[in-house]
């Protein structure tokens, strides 16, 4: 009893070790605070809006795949920033009383603040070679950049396989049934096949235009963990197209979904295509001929064929009008029999329950499936009772297209390949290179590159010419944030080292340049000037507590005053600037280690993110602060004084 009462007693007689504050001081310290930090935030979130633009200039298959992402990051971003300047003071207002600590008390805090402080110490005393390790990784990090391969977009594994050999043009219908059923039962026979459906020429509708020789077969694979060790889809493709070697028949691989894609958008089935245009389909196909032979032994080109504009097989019937007076017959009665007799004439229909069905009637299968039975159909002749159809026709075989295609009222052939086991981008500039060098086109001929190449193109110049304009919307509104091209410029600077930590990554994590990675870039650079803009606001703080302390002039501010301050500037508020930092890796870390459809699309847009996040966040931690003393000192010594810039709403 005695304790709790000297207890209760020392309780009320305890000396406060802190400061009470009335509620229109605590209201006014929010102001200040606030105003302090939500001009850099709402800019920040501007930035990274406008970073976004070129994802919305994106058109195509990677303007419908990115778009989405682009709309929900804008509208999040614009309420955040709205409610930055709104609600956010008010929701402070209500929560941020009783005592505080300071950041110190803290342990994790000052246990970071101990090892910071040191480092950024020593960054500051050996300047050069702060500046110049920076300046030799961003300088090694261009050519890994250019160095890597580049591709449209990374494949998506669709979990399944789309096999469309090509045979020849006049194949029979037997023929390619039965190669048909071989080809499935092969492929049947891969232990991690779990279903083969093969179709030949078209299906029934009018939108597929699919010529009887061509041949798609879906193929859906068993879940990876029943798969043997250590095998890939890639060993599987491989493995697949070594046993179904088939003479007259052209083996490619590709997938379902990626396959009516392409077809839709470019009219090319494969990865890659060459488009020969002119005007003689015969000379056309000479060209596309001799563009397979340079292609042929690229590295990198698989399936390479020539689409037929030649070679189909015709039936031929001429009528010898001279023999139609003899026998008494007109044109119009040769053509009504070889269309009953061959292609089948309706003559009634039926009815079962809601169905109606023609009845077409024609010669039996037996009585026309040669040039010789046909010549042997009777035609009943008024003159000269029955006679053949060889009297008065001339029935041949005779070679033709087996389709006719045209693009712009222009006739085209297309030499079609896919690209395995090398880069999109370098296969084929090797290709357009080799082919410049290596053909003569005729007179009005042309030849158009197409397929993934074409959209890959696209979407590099519209990133190419939009870039520059973000980057200058985006330096617009550092200024605005900062009244300052100096310290503008300091934020921006972040940009070029945060590319350092996304091409390491992107480089040693073995994937190519593409849209996913671009997009991924773009992204990156809006957290990287975002965390900037916080350190150069709490930098500025610490120039504006120095002016305060001591005055803004040359004489009364010492380097190693300055100095100091910088140090507490960047130290004392470390927390706030690790926290912008983690949060966009805990966010975008567990991307790396996800699996399932759409994982290796995802990986290329997170790679360059969180690589960036970790160099561009180092950057500003130890070489902004640095950057900023030299600038601070370099007013000092030729204006007198320093630039402080304070909050203006």
């Amino acid at each position: 009893m005695l304790t709790k009462l000297k207890n209760l007693f020392s309780r009320k007689n305890r000396v406060k070790d802190y400061v009470e504050l009335s509620n229109e001081e605590r209201m006014s310290i929010i102001e200040k605070a606030c105003k302090q930090v939500s001009r850099g935030v709402f800019y920040s979130t501007i930035i990274i809006i406008a970073s976004f633009l070129p994802v919305f200039l994106l058109t195509g298959q990677e303007g419908k795949l990115f778009h989405p992402l682009a709309y929900t990051k804008t509208f999040i971003l614009l309420i955040d920033a709205l409610l930055v300047v709104t609600l956010a003071p008010v929701i402070i207002s209500y929560f941020m009383k009783g005592r505080f600590r300071s950041e110190h008390e803290n342990p994790i805090n000052r246990k970071m603040e101990s090892f910071y402080e040191p480092l950024v110490r020593k960054c500051i005393k050996y300047r050069k070679t702060t500046i110049g390790i920076n300046i030799l990784a961003l300088l090694i990090s261009i050519p890994m950049m250019m160095s890597l391969g580049r591709e449209f977009m990374p494949p998506l594994d669709e979990q399944s396989i789309l096999f469309m050999p090509v045979t020849l043009p006049d194949i029979s219908n037997s023929e390619v049934k039965r190669i048909l059923q071989v080809q499935d039962k092969i492929i049947k026979s891969v232990p991690e096949v779990s279903k083969v459906l093969g179709k030949a020429g078209r299906a029934s509708t009018a939108t597929d235009n699919s010529p009887i020789n061509m041949i798609e077969t879906i193929i859906m694979l068993k879940p990876k963990s029943e798969w043997r060790p250590g095998i890939t889809k890639k060993d599987l493709i491989n493995e697949l197209d070594t046993k179904l070697q088939i003479p007259g028949v052209v083996n490619g691989w590709t997938q379902p979904i990626i396959n009516r894609i392409n077809m839709l958008s470019t009219g090319i089935r494969t990865d890659v295509g060459v488009k020969v245009y002119g005007q003689d389909l015969k000379q056309i196909d000479a060209v596309s001929k001799e563009v397979k032979i340079i292609l042929q032994n690229i590295k990198g080109v698989k399936d390479l064929y020539v689409e037929p504009v030649t070679g189909g097989k015709y039936l031929e019937i001429n009528i010898k009008r001279d023999q139609l007076e003899r026998y008494g017959l007109t044109v119009n009665d040769i053509n009504t029999t070889v269309e009953t007799a061959i292609g089948g004439s309706p003559f009634a229909s039926t009815v079962e329950g809601r169905k109606r069905f023609n009845i077409n009637l024609r010669l039996g299968q037996d009585f026309r499936n040669s040039i010789e039975s046909l010549k042997r159909i009777p035609i009943n002749s008024p003159d000269a009772g029955v006679v053949p159809l060889s009297s008065v026709t001339e029935i041949r075989f005779v070679d033709g297209p087996p389709m006719i295609t045209s693009e712009n009222a222009i006739l085209r052939g297309a030499v079609m390949f896919n690209v395995r086991d090398r880069d999109l981008g370098s296969t084929v500039q090797e290709a357009i290179n080799k082919l410049n060098g290596n053909i003569k086109l005729p007179n009005g001929y042309f030849i158009e590159w197409s397929g993934q190449y074409e959209n890959l193109i696209r979407g590099q110049q519209t990133l190419f010419y939009v870039l520059p304009i973000v980057l200058i919307i985006i330096f617009i509104a550092l200024y605005l944030a900062f009244k300052s091209l100096r310290e503008a410029f300091l934020s921006l600077i972040t940009i070029p080292f945060a590319l350092i930590g996304g091409a390491f990554l992107v480089f040693f994590w073995g994937i190519n340049l593409s849209i996913a990675v671009a997009v991924g870039f773009i992204a990156l650079f809006g957290i990287a000037v975002e965390t900037g803009v916080v350190m150069v606001i709490y930098l500025n703080d610490a120039m504006k507590q120095l002016v305060l302390l001591k005055g803004n002039s040359s004489e009364t501010i010492s380097k190693e005053e300055l100095r100091e301050y910088v140090i507490a500037g960047a130290a004392k508020r470390l927390r706030p600037k690790l926290m912008t930092v983690c949060v966009s890796l805990f966010g975008l870390i567990p991307v790396l280690w996800s699996t399932g459809v759409g994982s290796d699309v995802m990986q290329p847009i997170v790679l360059p993110m969180i690589g960036g996040v970790l160099t561009s966040s180092t950057h500003i931690l130890l070489v902004t602060p640095l950057i900023f003393l030299m600038t601070k000192e370099y007013e000092l010594r030729k204006f007198g004084k320093l630039e402080v810039h304070d909050e203006k709403h």
